[in-house]
């Protein structure tokens, strides 16, 4: 009742309720971001306080991601059948709980359980898939925009959280920063139970942007769910080289992002001798910078060949990470990298969206692109683990970096190999 008063309200004003779904999903993708980023903060006090070293929690933390991944096409079928604000509150509760349980851990399987298996599903239940459904579902036009807002939700999470979690890791101890991040959870999880609606008609409306004299739509049935759902999608798809070089190139999209940076970034700082706190705020910047970057790229992907798009921002990333080494982690050199890496970190994901869409339909386009953003898991899983074991063995995170770079100048050519698309309506 609350949403339908709200957007009767909004309506007579001149203004679409869409835009309250769109704030609504922002903000569950920040404070999932906001949990999913925390952990990268805190290598090196959990292995002060439980002798872990970097390789044991990075492959905890690898858990995460590859559920994270491995749950995007099941979350869409999920969202079919029980309805987005079903799937994302229990989610945020899922994120919640585990965050809060990992206070109390004394054992390195209670690491795994908590930021592991519950982050890692419930974080799941509420990543980009939801961005795309979300998109499809509630706009006819500016669809790229909406997932650039959407997507660069995790940059501001990192904004906003990461700089406060090192402060209060160096003044209060770890556990005192899980606590905000908490708190966000559960307040976002009340929203959406006062806000998120499912379809554009349940409230007597049409997707933003459809023709005038649409019709509202009838109630749409409820997807029957079954655990088989996703895999045929699966089949359906596998044969198309497009799927594949998507899948491919997402995978190096999460190996050089979330993997890496994101989980690995600030312990790659201690070693330099960069304090956690100054590194946060490296982080911070990157995330103001692929806040512009990734609403940019939704902009740029409505309009122009988003095969171009992927190969710039591909292409740009890699020289970043190649540029790392060298920049003897002054000021002036973290600056130029947050910058030119910054600007592209989640700027892959609009136009992969457009062009999953444009070759599978739209009504397949969340459950596809959920299989190709569970590639991009499973890309950051790889490095989360393998850069913690570069590290172990050879005491240096240098070699994860050259890689790292050398895949994205690959994904770079691969991407153009896919046939140009008809050029994408506004």
């Amino acid at each position: 009742m609350f949403a339908l008063s709200l957007s009767n309200w909004l309506r007579r004003r001149g203004w679409h309720y869409s835009w309250v779904i769109v704030a609504v999903t922002f903000l569950t993708g920040l404070t999932s971001s906001a949990a999913l980023g925390l952990p990268g903060a805190l290598l090196q006090p959990l292995a002060a306080e439980f002798g872990w070293n970097v390789e044991q929690i990075s492959s905890a933390l690898a858990v995460r991601f590859v559920l994270f991944g491995l749950m995007g096409p099941f979350a869409a079928i999920l969202m079919e059948r029980f309805g987005l604000r079903h799937v994302v509150v229990t989610a945020l509760t899922l994120v919640a709980t585990g965050m809060a349980l990992a206070t109390q851990m004394t054992q390195f399987w209670h690491l795994v359980l908590f930021w592991g298996v519950m982050l890692g599903i419930g974080s799941g239940m509420t990543a980009l898939v939801l961005s795309a459904i979300v998109s499809n579902r509630w706009f006819d036009s500016h669809r790229g925009l909406v997932v650039g807002m959407l997507t660069a939700s995790s940059a501001t999470g990192q904004l906003v959280f990461l700089p406060v979690g090192a402060w209060l890791i160096e003044r209060f101890g770890w556990r005192m920063a899980v606590i905000p991040v908490f708190a966000a959870c559960a307040l976002v999880a009340v929203l959406v139970l006062l806000l998120m609606r499912n379809r554009p008609n349940e409230l007597g409306l049409t997707p933003y942007g459809a023709a005038p004299g649409t019709e509202v739509a009838p109630p749409t049935p409820p997807m029957h769910i079954t655990f088989a759902t996703p895999f045929k999608v699966l089949a359906s798809v596998a044969g198309n080289r497009v799927f594949w070089i998507l899948f491919g190139t997402f995978f190096i999209c999460g190996l050089s992002t979330n993997g890496l940076i994101q989980t690995h970034f600030i312990s790659l700082c201690g070693d330099a001798g960069l304090a956690a706190v100054p590194a946060a705020s490296v982080l911070a910047m990157m995330g103001a910078f692929d806040l512009v970057g990734t609403i940019g790229s939704g902009w740029l992907s409505d309009r122009y060949d988003n095969r171009k798009l992927l190969f710039m921002y591909y292409g740009l990333r890699g020289l970043s990470l190649f540029w790392l080494p060298y920049s003897e982690f002054t000021f002036y050199g973290l600056s130029l990298f947050a910058m030119f890496y910054g600007l592209d970190w989640i700027a892959t994901v609009p136009p992969t969206v457009r062009l999953v869409a444009s070759t599978f339909g739209k009504e397949r386009a969340g459950m596809v692109f959920g299989w190709v953003f569970a590639g991009h898991q499973l890309g950051a899983a790889v490095a989360a683990w393998g850069a913690g074991r570069a590290r172990t063995i050879m005491l240096t995170y240098n070699p994860a970096l050259f890689a790292a770079g050398a895949a994205c100048l690959l994904a770079a050519g691969v991407i153009l190999l896919i046939r140009r698309m008809p050029r994408p309506a506004m």
